[in-house]
């Protein structure tokens, strides 16, 4: 199969600036930072600003609440998740869901050069999916190519298996890859 390009770069839909904490800062100010932004992330630092690991809610629930932990008593380097997984802004976006869905991760840091410039997570990529759907018709009837067939998007996230696919087809009002599709025939 052919490489399907977006044409949508990672520093189009990452976010920045990254809310960073030290490593020994409390889970408490971690949980509270996370409330204040909004935030389902936050990337954890050494002294000199390095980035080391990754903190997510899911990280706080279960290695801090399920272990009836107190968060004022458990510092974000006993809980970040590390190592982290690292991303070029000039990477196509399929690029960061492909690294994504092979890592078994939903967050990664973008680094330009050896600076952390921002994170991309696969909320962002889909967030944007329905527009890059429009843009590609648009392109195809544009250019009176071939137009993209009713039911077919080039890439997504599977609506069963919830994996990265770069051949998703509408099948029964849902989005399945060709595993799923074939399953579906088997049954």
């Amino acid at each position: 199969m052919s490489k399907v390009k977006t044409e949508v770069l990672v520093k189009d839909v990452m976010t920045s600036p990254v809310i960073k904490v030290f490593e020994d800062e409390t889970i408490r100010r971690v949980a509270k930072l996370m409330d204040d932004h909004n935030l389902g992330s936050i990337i954890v630092t050494d002294g000199k600003g390095n980035p080391t690991g990754i903190i997510t809610e899911r990280d706080i629930v279960k290695r801090v609440t399920a272990k009836n932990l107190i968060p004022n008593a458990v510092k974000a380097k006993e809980v970040m998740s590390s190592p982290l997984v690292a991303i070029s802004p000039d990477e196509d976006i399929s690029e960061a869901a492909k690294t994504m869905s092979k890592s078994g991760i939903r967050r990664l840091i973008v680094i330009d050069g050896k600076k952390m410039i921002g994170i991309i997570s696969s909320n962002d990529i889909v967030s944007i999916t329905p527009a890059l759907i429009e843009l590609m018709s648009e392109k195809a009837r544009i250019t009176q190519g071939p137009a993209i067939p009713r039911g077919f998007i080039s890439a997504g996230y599977c609506d069963r298996c919830r994996q990265w696919s770069e051949s998703l087809l509408e099948v029964d009002s849902g989005f399945l890859c060709e595993e799923r599709r074939i399953e579906m025939h088997e049954d």
